[in-house]
């Protein structure tokens, strides 16, 4: 239980310390904006929703930073390589980085609908004041136009009585990429569903690639300079506490007090995301760079249940187990990449994957393979990334669970155990290298000799982990799991069960595969 309470507190803390940068931005935003001076006339048209609209926008350009870095793959493997020797708490908070992206995304979902209530209501003030005739102070300043006084005069975007606010939505930037940024936020948040990831990759696949209109979008969303606030200049001839009482007199020749004049909040969303989004568009060319670099296929092997298993070579590319790369083939598509773990080991002169039939795009692939003449169909690699199975080698002990095509991480894992068995290999620390290696090589089954290997059902867990905690007291256990959400619920809550609260005796350490 004790490595669970340190890894969970971790968690936690990261959590934690997000939601309250987010409360932090929301509440500095929105006092800002409620008790600014410079605010006071646009406060008497719009009310609080003007801090409504801007705080929630504060927390939509935080959370549009932070969306994109937990997808950015070779920053998280460099993470990954420089903190090897960091404590396992804290390289484990790496392998969230979807679970983390989703939230992000949930939480922007969140100020998005925040801020568009917040503008249906500004637009319903705007249009109220401005058909207003009870010469109040709201109506006075709606009424101040861009052509009367000059551009800085206007506060109101709506121009005249007439004016619909479905017209100012469709004909001025902030409203129309409003439009276009909200629409594509719904595309990329539906299509990333569970089942229509599972179901229709490639859906979710170009969808989830709008994020370029939503970025381009966001970046120039604010330049309008819609929602307005009273310049530093005409603040200090009139000011609002001095002035706003005696509007009425605001023509008289012999009033101190004159007409407010206004300018256009500076463009803000560009600074947030535009570091970033540098770091994606790095991150991209190199992923670019690499994929066009030449991969040669030495061996196509059908395996039975339609599972292609392929074999290649590619200069320079290096590997550790569990890692995982990207494929595409030109041929059935020029822009579809599709994850899959490497099934060979470090040790061996070829890395290989095994893809199972399951949705259009791998069925189109293993079907170019199978109908080969005399040209195979050529494939671009774009990897490896490292996953958490890589620290599989730091564990006394190691548990590995993979269920249906979940096994292919564990065939890497397995096999360099054996060559690092057969080379003596000192540094591994895994006590289980012994069993597995001895019986790698062997056509028999380990337990009843015959040529049929035994198949198992599911395991009894409770058992499983009880048995393994009274033969290793004093261990290190680390679970690895490639496989669905269910069975990471149940093998982590016995991760959770079985751990001593002593730190000196057994520990379970729960790793799950993320891509």
């Amino acid at each position: 239980m004790g490595n669970w309470v340190v890894n969970h507190w971790f968690s936690v803390l990261f959590l934690a310390t997000w939601l309250g940068l987010n409360v932090f931005l929301f509440v500095h935003a929105f006092l800002s904006y409620e008790k600014a001076d410079k605010y006071y006339y646009t406060r008497e048209i719009l009310g609080s929703a003007l801090a409504w609209a801007r705080a929630s926008a504060r927390c939509l350009n935080f959370n549009s930073m932070l969306i994109l870095l937990p997808v950015c793959r070779n920053l998280l493997s460099f993470l990954r390589g420089t903190c090897s020797f960091c404590r396992r708490t804290l390289r484990k908070q790496l392998d969230h980085n979807l679970t983390f992206h989703k939230l992000v995304a949930y939480m922007i979902c969140l100020h998005t609908a925040i801020h568009i209530i917040a503008h249906l209501f500004n637009f319903e003030h705007y249009s109220r004041s401005r058909q207003a005739t009870d010469g109040s102070l709201a109506s006075i300043l709606s009424t101040l136009s861009h052509q009367e006084k000059g551009e800085g005069s206007w506060l109101n975007p709506i121009q005249s009585p007439n004016m619909t606010v479905e017209y100012v939505t469709f004909t001025s930037i902030a409203g129309l990429t409003g439009v276009i940024i909200t629409i594509a936020l719904v595309l990329m948040v539906t299509s990333a569903m569970e089942f229509i990831r599972r179901s229709y990759f490639e859906v979710f696949w170009y969808t989830h690639h709008i994020f370029i209109i939503y970025f381009i979008g966001l970046g120039i969303h604010g330049t309008g300079g819609i929602v307005r606030g009273q310049t530093e200049e005409s603040l200090n001839e009139s000011h609002p506490h001095r002035c706003a009482e005696s509007f009425k007199h605001w023509d008289d020749h012999d009033s101190h007090c004159k007409h407010p004049r206004f300018e256009g909040l500076p463009a803000e969303s560009w600074k947030w995301i535009l570091a970033p989004g540098v770091l994606y568009i790095f991150e991209r060319i190199l992923r670019f760079y690499r994929s066009q670099q030449k991969v040669v296929i030495t061996k196509v092997v059908m395996h039975p249940s339609k599972v292609l298993e392929l074999q290649m070579n590619k200069r320079g590319f290096s590997m550790e187990v569990g890692q995982y790369i990207f494929v595409n083939c030109p041929s059935i598509s020029y822009l579809e990449w599709h994850p899959f773990t490497l099934t060979s080991a470090p040790e061996e002169d070829f890395f290989s994957i095994h893809i199972r039939a399951a949705g259009d795009w791998t069925e189109n692939l293993i079907r170019a393979f199978e109908r080969q003449q005399s040209q195979i169909p050529r494939i671009e690699v774009d990897g490896p990334f490292g996953t958490v199975s890589e620290d599989v080698f730091q564990y006394e002990v190691a548990v590995l669970v993979g269920a249906g095509i979940g096994v292919t991480p564990f065939a890497s894992i397995l096999k360099s155990i054996w060559y690092k068995f057969q080379r003596a290999d000192h540094n591994l620390k895994t006590q289980t290298a012994g069993h597995a290696a001895l019986n790698f090589d062997k056509a028999t089954d380990i337990l009843t000799g015959l040529k049929q290997k035994t198949s198992f059902g599911r395991p009894m867990w409770d058992n499983e982990f009880s048995t393994i905690a009274n033969a290793h007291p004093r261990s290190v256990v680390g679970v690895f799991l490639c496989g669905p959400q269910t069975l990471a619920k149940s093998l982590s809550k016995r991760c959770h069960q079985y751990s001593s609260l002593d730190p000196r005796k057994v520990q379970f350490y729960f790793n799950k595969e993320n891509f």
